[in-house]
């Protein structure tokens, strides 16, 4: 039986060692070897018994694995810092793939983030035409109107982004305080996009948390605990995101 082919910018994704767009550049710069050959020819079948090199690294057959961790505050959604601040990858040094976090949450934000080793997944979930939620739980300086909710929803332009909430609820709210608990779902996934969406309603994000991806939870996890997801799991993010990316 033959073996499987497959686009060379599919498997170096699907190492996990970069992007399948970062993948298809270093193709045409002339950066990937198969057989000891420079290929610069997007779409070039390969198959597990080819040898690939990128950058002059030879690509290790890596079996894919994915997470879900409760990324606590204070941690960086990164691999490493500069600043040798604490990363999410410091939570899975018993590890041996070369995992990834798949987007990221803000230093200050806790909550649920996944890591992979398998770079086409990654993608993706982060299509920028994917429609998967995001639910956050935020707790705001002030208490949001009816107004404040429906503006949130119609979307707010904020340094040339528009920024549009799917659903926003007040949970609780506590006059004393001048403070509210606000639950807020998202399709988009731009940079500090719930800080900034409250911001921009002069309501300041005091705490916030993502609680759910999808239809993947926090249940049963502390912060600072992960779980590896199921096969079914990663099916059913894998269908949601084509079927959304479609």
């Amino acid at each position: 039986m033959s073996k499987k082919e497959e686009r060379l910018q599919k498997v170096i994704a699907q190492s996990g060692v970069t992007s399948r767009r970062k993948a298809e550049l270093l193709i045409e710069e002339g950066k990937v070897k198969v057989n000891d050959k420079v290929v610069t020819t997007l779409g070039t079948k390969v198959t597990s018994d080819d040898k690939i090199e990128v950058e002059g690294v030879p690509l290790e057959k890596e079996q894919p694995v994915y997470f879900l961790f409760y990324k606590p505050r204070g941690v960086i959604s990164s691999v490493k810092d500069d600043k040798n601040r604490k990363v999410v990858l410091d939570y899975f040094l018993e590890v041996q793939e070369r995992i990834f976090p798949i987007g990221r949450l803000d230093y200050d934000t806790s909550g649920l983030i996944l890591l992979t080793n398998d770079g086409e997944f990654a993608n993706l979930l982060m299509h920028p035409k994917h429609q998967i939620e995001k639910t956050y739980v935020a707790k705001t300086k002030g208490i949001p109107t009816r107004d404040d909710i429906k503006l949130l929803k119609k979307g707010i332009k904020v340094d040339g982004d528009l920024l549009k909430a799917e659903h926003v609820k007040v949970l609780s709210s506590d006059n004393k305080k001048n403070m509210a608990i606000v639950q807020i779902i998202l399709h988009q996934g731009k940079n500090r996009q719930v800080r900034r969406m409250f911001e921009a309603i002069n309501y300041p994000v005091d705490k916030l948390k993502r609680e759910q991806y999808g239809f993947l939870t926090l249940h049963g996890l502390n912060p600072g605990e992960s779980r590896e997801l199921t096969p079914h799991e990663v099916k059913q993010l894998r269908a949601e995101a084509t079927k959304i990316v479609k």
